[in-house]
Formats: C-alpha cells, sequence, structure tokens
C-alpha cells in the first residue's frame, strides 16, 4: 500500500485526504494549526466562500455532497446597493441557476469529519514541515507544542498548505521552478451582520450582496444562523483608505456616507473594525506542480488568486477531481499522474486567475452602470 502525506488540513488537503482513503492509500495528513474541530470558530479570519457547480462535483465525488447541503444557502443573483439605498437585483442565470454561500471553517470541519470516518486516514495536528529530504522523500517535522523533531519519509507527499506553502518552498529550490506572487493594493477586513431577533435574515438571503464604489466595496454572505458575513475590500493606502481611516469619527463618517444604509444592519462596526484583522491579498502562480513521482502541489499551493471570481476554493476542489479521474487509465503510474495533473491543470488555474483579477472591477465599477446592465440584460435575453 501507498503511504501518502497531505500537508495542509484545509478545505483541498481534507478533501482529497478523503479521495485518497476512498482509494485505500494509507494516508497522514500534517497540520501546523490545532484541530478546528475542538476550537469555536472565530469571526474576521476569512471571507465566506460561494460553492459553484465544479465545487459540488468534487463533493459529490467524494460522497460529501449531502452534509454540505445542509449548511449551504443557495443564492440566485447579485443584490446591488447605491449610495441612496436603492436596491438592483442581477440574477445569475436562469430559473433555479444559483452559488451558495457556505461557511469556510463550518465546510472544513464537515470534510475533516467525514475524512476521520477512514480508519486509513491518520491526522497530526500542530506539526510544521520544516524541511523535505527530496532524495528519501522524508518529511522534517517539528511539534509546534513540545519542540521535538522528527522524521518520516512517504512513498508521496501532497502539498495543501495554502499560498504560503513549506512544500512548494522546498520546490523552489529545484531546477527549472517557475514561481511568482503578487499583492493588490487592496486589502480587506470582515464584518458582521447579525441576525434579525426572530433568527432571519436582515436582507435577503438568496443573494450575493454588493454596494460598489469604485475603487472600494462591500460585499455581505448569507449564513445558516440568520447573519450576514460582510467584507470590505479597501486601499490600504490613499486619501480614503484602511490606514486614512484612523479614528473612529472618521470610520462612522465613512460609513454614513458611502455605505449609509449598512449603519443600522451594523450595530457593532467600530468594535469589528477595530478589533478585525486587516488581511492581504495574493495571487501565486507556479510550474511544474510536481517532483518526480514524489512530490504533488494542489489548491493555493500551486494557485492562489484573489476571492472576486468566487472560484478559489472550487478550483481547489476542482483538483481533486482532476486528480483522482486520472486513476482511471488503465496501468497507471504516479509520474503519469502528477505530470499530466499538472500539464492538464496549470494553464486552467492560470485563466482563472486571470479572470478573479478582472471581476473585481466588475464587481466595484460595472455592476454599478448602467450601460454594463444593460448588456447583461441583452446577453441573457439573447441566450434564452
Amino acid at each position: 500500500m501507498n503511504k501518502i502525506a497531505i500537508i495542509g488540513a484545509g478545505l483541498v488537503g481534507s478533501l482529497q485526504a478523503i479521495y485518497m482513503a476512498r482509494k485505500g492509500f494509507e494516508v497522514s495528513i500534517y497540520e501546523r494549526r490545532s484541530d478546528i474541530r475542538d476550537a469555536k470558530l472565530v469571526a474576521g479570519r476569512s471571507i465566506n466562500l460561494a460553492l459553484s457547480d465544479r465545487g459540488w462535483k468534487a463533493l459529490k465525488g467524494a460522497g460529501i455532497s449531502d452534509e454540505i447541503e445542509k449548511i449551504a444557502i443557495p443564492m440566485k443573483g447579485r443584490m446591488v446597493h447605491d449610495v441612496e439605498g436603492n436596491q438592483s437585483f442581477q440574477p445569475y442565470g436562469f430559473d433555479d441557476q444559483a452559488i451558495y454561500s457556505v461557511s469556510r471553517g463550518e465546510l472544513n470541519k464537515q470534510l475533516l469529519i467525514k475524512a476521520d470516518e477512514y480508519p486509513n486516514v491518520q491526522f497530526f495536528f500542530n506539526q510544521q514541515v520544516k524541511d523535505i529530504d527530496l532524495n528519501t522523500n522524508a518529511l522534517k517535522i517539528q511539534d509546534l507544542h513540545t519542540k521535538e523533531a522528527s522524521e518520516k519519509a512517504y512513498d508521496r507527499i501532497i502539498g495543501t498548505d495554502g499560498a504560503f506553502s513549506a512544500v512548494r518552498l522546498r520546490l523552489m529550490k529545484t531546477d527549472k521552478f517557475n514561481f511568482s506572487q503578487k499583492y493588490l493594493e487592496h486589502g480587506y477586513k470582515e464584518l458582521h451582520i447579525p441576525a434579525n431577533a426572530d433568527g432571519t435574515h436582515k436582507l435577503d438571503k438568496h443573494s450575493l450582496h454588493i454596494w460598489p464604489r469604485g475603487q472600494f466595496m462591500l460585499i455581505a454572505l448569507p449564513n445558516i444562523d440568520g447573519s450576514f458575513t460582510l467584507t470590505l475590500f479597501f486601499p490600504y493606502d490613499g486619501e480614503v483608505s484602511f490606514n486614512s481611516l484612523d479614528t473612529d469619527e472618521k470610520v462612522m463618517d465613512f460609513f454614513q456616507k458611502t455605505f449609509p444604509d449598512t449603519l443600522p444592519l451594523i450595530p457593532d462596526l467600530l468594535k469589528d473594525y477595530n478589533e478585525n484583522p486587516t488581511a492581504s491579498l495574493v495571487t501565486v502562480r507556479c510550474s511544474p506542480w510536481h517532483y518526480q513521482d514524489k512530490i504533488c502541489l494542489m489548491g493555493d499551493a500551486s494557485h492562489a488568486i484573489v476571492p472576486f471570481y468566487g472560484q478559489g476554493m472550487n478550483s481547489g476542489f476542482e483538483d481533486c477531481t482532476v486528480f483522482n479521474d486520472l486513476f482511471e487509465q488503465d496501468d497507471w503510474e504516479w509520474d503519469q499522474v502528477f505530470s499530466q495533473f499538472s500539464a492538464k491543470r496549470a494553464p486552467e488555474a492560470d485563466a482563472i486567475s486571470e479572470l478573479a483579477l478582472r471581476n473585481y472591477v466588475e464587481m466595484r465599477d460595472l455592476t454599478a452602470n448602467e450601460q454594463w446592465l444593460l448588456q447583461k440584460k441583452i446577453e441573457r435575453k439573447i441566450t434564452t
């Protein structure tokens, strides 16, 4: 039996573990953080996610889609809020076509629970990968609690450890490995719209709400508890920016002038704004995604993208689908699986990355542009 180490127990790592376990491989998952199943989820640390058809396909293939449907809310279009508080709905498609809002933390929990059901899956939390011996394929690991160092060799290593991947860092020291990363001049901060007293949503729960304002915007995605996760995408520097809003008075004045209809919805605006971290937005590209028949990168470790196309998680989940479909070939070999996966997915991920960057302009600028709205209506009309 092939012994496989998966580095990173996030969304892609936990889903890939399920796929590998279902194929009978012995799977060890190493995660630098503590087990999120034991922790209360903390607001302010991640964007809500939009699950699309490609993501659902991967979840169905792993036999977990029914569980995820219970924590997902369908969003059938964008609800655009202008400065005067007027709202206009822009459907994503026809009839019941929708994307689904889901909490990153809750989704990750469900994937970990599912992976843990397999007897051939082991978890190792609070374990940091310090290095990889490419000759023996041995992980050099440090326990972050005890500081004890250890080393263990595996037949294959799959790096799903995010945009700042330790596995990718090791591959960057190999010959002909290409890598780039680029940060946006904008960051994001999470805010919170609580539920009504009766547990209902304060806004239409079947819409992705957008407040487009040119160089910045707010978006809100519904949660199953009646609340909304509200995210401010905003420049770091400039006349109107995170750095310029440095007092409570400036924050309140900015929201009063720019997003006036949100003020009654966010009772803890100042608390959220001051206490929740400002996070950066980075695009990562690299190639190839594999090293011989030993190591392969997936998800953000190989192709981190900005969140404006709603496809970061979906693209990572599609990695799992494509990777595992390659085992359906007759007489497959690991080097063949790794090389074909890298050759197929890298160009597709680059294309999605470009679309994500373009969609940021669309979301913050064009969703409030009358000519663009007319164009979209015509496109929907002629494709019926």
